[in-house]
């Protein structure tokens, strides 16, 4: 590995090591909390995972603001994140010196008992493929799937509030992975509503560029013509972004980029970052350049997280500073309803002033962001905020994308509620039984799959994939 100069500054790289839960205990920051923080931390990690590494912990984390500094809050377990008396369950099977089956299996209990797939992820997403459910895809969405390589079912680091949690705690029967690409391109070829393909985790930027070539040159050598674009959901631009730059096999990683949009196909990176920390060191910053030189688009998006960024100034800095950087400001999610979710999360109002304040602080160029969304089982729902009507107050939502096509930018309305903050939660305004979408939701539930034949009834044009040239 050698050194790359960036800004007149030399970036040094960097091995990596994670640190996991029998790590805690001789994490030197850490040591200035008392042996009863540090246990209260091991605890939570027998529930919910824990990962982080040195990058994270010596170039992100303010230690002298912990423990309510916001990246410390992303990535360490803490003591509010599991409900009292889970907590205290836990808590007496440690003091009692309890072995380490019987402190799994109460662990397990308390995993099955906080929503560990929402959104109807298991029971709506999993299509068929050869008469056969497969747990290595998700097709919610018309135009796009999601792909779970085996190999990117981790990630450099945990955070806290992440909904696929499930996948990092052993839980194997509510786990997506496969290790079939022909799957996929199976799939895709009976398919040709999809446009999209989404690699999600985990984080698919874990895995070395060569197992992650066996999974991307399938779909560019196949004939998939109606296959327009290809994203990779990560966090490691955050989290680790010598991925991109000093790695051994970067330069092999950005090759590949180039090779998926030379094809004539949009390369997305979906980047998470959750707070502007994680944009402002030298190596993150050249990370982003260094992908946009490839012709891929890095698109950004996170949750609004109680503790880490429930702030209109947070989100301001965020947006000006990915928008400089020449990334897309893409989504501001809602918190979803599983894990900690309760230490996390904000009222659906609260979130909208967050949006709303932070879209006002920034240029146009910032203004690409949507939200707040919540990607709940009928689709993804934007807050659009409070209105009178009719005489009365009501909550304005709006779907941004849904399982059936015809709801998406349909406006509809909900008692206006402060506390709210879930969808589920909300009622109908104007005295209405229902939701609009409620009696075919009853029909998705019923048969998920015969959504997902309707989709193969849209016959659009194949569109024609240009290959490009090396600018």
């Amino acid at each position: 590995m050698n050194d790359v100069v960036f800004a007149s500054r030399t970036l040094v790289p960097r091995r990596f090591k994670a640190l996991e839960r029998k790590d805690l205990s001789s994490i030197p920051q850490l040591a200035r909390l008392g042996e009863g923080e540090i246990r209260a931390m091991e605890i939570v990690a027998s529930v919910l995972p824990f990962r982080v590494n040195e990058y994270v912990t010596s170039e992100l984390i303010d230690w002298a603001r912990v423990p309510d500094d916001p990246i410390f809050q992303l990535t360490f377990p803490q003591r509010g994140m599991l409900r009292d008396d889970d907590f205290a369950q836990m808590e007496r099977l440690f003091a009692s010196g309890a072995g380490s089956d019987v402190i799994r299996d109460a662990a397990r209990e308390i995993q099955h008992r906080l929503n560990p797939h929402p959104a109807g992820q298991m029971e709506l997403n999993t299509p068929l493929l050869d008469d056969r459910r497969t747990r290595g895809l998700q097709h919610k969405y018309r135009e796009t799937v999601l792909f779970f390589p085996a190999q990117g079912q981790t990630c450099h680091a945990y955070c806290t509030y992440c909904f696929r949690w499930p996948q990092f705690v052993g839980l194997d029967d509510m786990k997506f992975a496969t290790r079939e690409a022909d799957e996929l391109v199976r799939y895709l070829a009976e398919h040709e509503e999809v446009t999209d393909v989404l690699i999600t985790g985990g984080d698919p930027l874990l895995m070395k560029t060569s197992v992650l070539r066996r999974y991307v040159e399938p779909l560019l050598e196949a004939d998939l013509p109606h296959l327009a674009s290809i994203r990779i959901g990560t966090k490691a631009p955050a989290y680790w972004p010598y991925r991109f730059v000093t790695d051994a096999d970067a330069d092999d990683l950005l090759r590949l980029f180039e090779q998926v949009t030379r094809s004539g196909r949009t390369l997305a990176l979906m980047a998470h970052y959750s707070h502007p920390r994680e944009l402002e060191s030298a190596i993150a910053q050249r990370a982003v350049q260094r992908v946009r030189s490839t012709g891929a688009v890095v698109r950004c998006q996170a949750p609004i997280l109680r503790h880490v960024n429930d702030a209109a100034l947070a989100w301001a800095e965020m947006w000006r500073l990915q928008a400089q950087l020449g990334a897309v400001p893409y989504y501001a999610f809602v918190e979803r309803d599983t894990g900690a979710s309760h230490w996390f999360e904000v009222p659906l109002v609260e979130a909208w002033r967050i949006v709303r304040d932070a879209l006002a602080r920034v240029s146009g160029l910032a203004r690409t962001a949507r939200g707040p969304s919540m990607s709940a089982t009928p689709g993804k729902v934007t807050v659009d905020g409070p209105a009178h009507i009719r005489g009365e107050r009501v909550l304005a939502l709006r779907f941004l994308q849904a399982r059936e096509p015809d709801w998406v930018g349909r406006p509809f309305f909900a008692k206006y509620d402060e506390r709210a903050t879930w969808l589920d939660q909300l009622e109908p305004a104007f005295d209405e039984p229902e939701f609009f979408f409620e009696p075919e939701m009853r029909r998705v539930r019923e048969d998920p799959d015969a959504t997902r034949t309707e989709f193969r009834t849209l016959r659009r044009r194949r569109l024609p994939v240009l290959a490009g040239e090396r600018w």
